[in-house]
């Protein structure tokens, strides 16, 4: 993807079930997927949840270069993998070589900071119901013209809304079934259909001021 040279030099090779980094452990490093896919993950409540899926040209564990905390996710190979693997000594000289990367790094660090803030207000939110209605507001908010949208249909699964929420499957499930007998949603195998968009945002808006005053 970026060339054999710079494979030979920062090339690591993973195999199915392998751990690339765990939760917790000091971090250093940071990845870009060049074939195979990754598995993130992390404790909550006590139970490993699926946090996202990543493929060949993802990269992840770039927080590592930003901040000196701890991991806060685990990596798990889901096939066999391939990455390139970078570090803080040769970040600064890998940014130089390779602008291309740069750019990259520029745009993935900015969504990263972004999207984690966003799930950290899901996860501060008391309610499932409230929490099911950010997180549809969180994946509405990848539309360029979201705060104008009424209806929108996401290409989600209740499972991925329940790690999203860090919530039970079953739960979500009971939260999502009663927005649809309130003709507020449609679900299907392969995509949820939200009919008021402008009515959920109104439902986190209200819990947000209320948790503010």
């Amino acid at each position: 993807m970026l060339g054999a040279g710079l494979y030979n030099k920062f090339g690591k090779e993973y195999k199915p079930g392998e751990i690339i980094f765990s939760e917790f452990e000091p971090g250093n490093d940071f990845y870009l997927i060049q074939s195979g896919r990754v598995k993130i993950t992390k404790i909550v409540k006590d139970k490993e949840k699926t946090m996202d899926v990543l493929e060949a040209g993802d990269m992840f564990g770039e927080m590592a270069i930003l901040e000196e905390q701890p991991r806060s996710a685990s990596a798990i190979a889901m096939d066999n993998v391939s990455l390139l693997h970078f570090n803080r000594e040769n970040f600064v000289s890998l940014m130089t070589s390779q602008p291309q990367l740069a750019l990259k790094l520029l745009v993935v660090f900015s969504r990263r900071i972004y999207d984690a803030r966003r799930r950290v207000m899901i996860l501060l939110l008391d309610e499932p119901q409230v929490k099911v209605a950010d997180v549809i507001l969180m994946l509405s908010e990848k539309e360029a013209n979201h705060k104008d949208l009424s209806e929108i249909t996401l290409m989600v699964s209740v499972e991925d809304i329940a790690n999203w929420c860090a919530e039970p499957v079953a739960k979500i499930q009971d939260v999502i079934s009663n927005y649809i007998k309130n003709q507020k949603m449609e679900l299907y195998p392969d995509k949820l259909v939200v009919h008021n968009l402008r009515d959920l945002r109104r439902i986190v808006e209200i819990k947000r001021k209320s948790r503010s005053l």
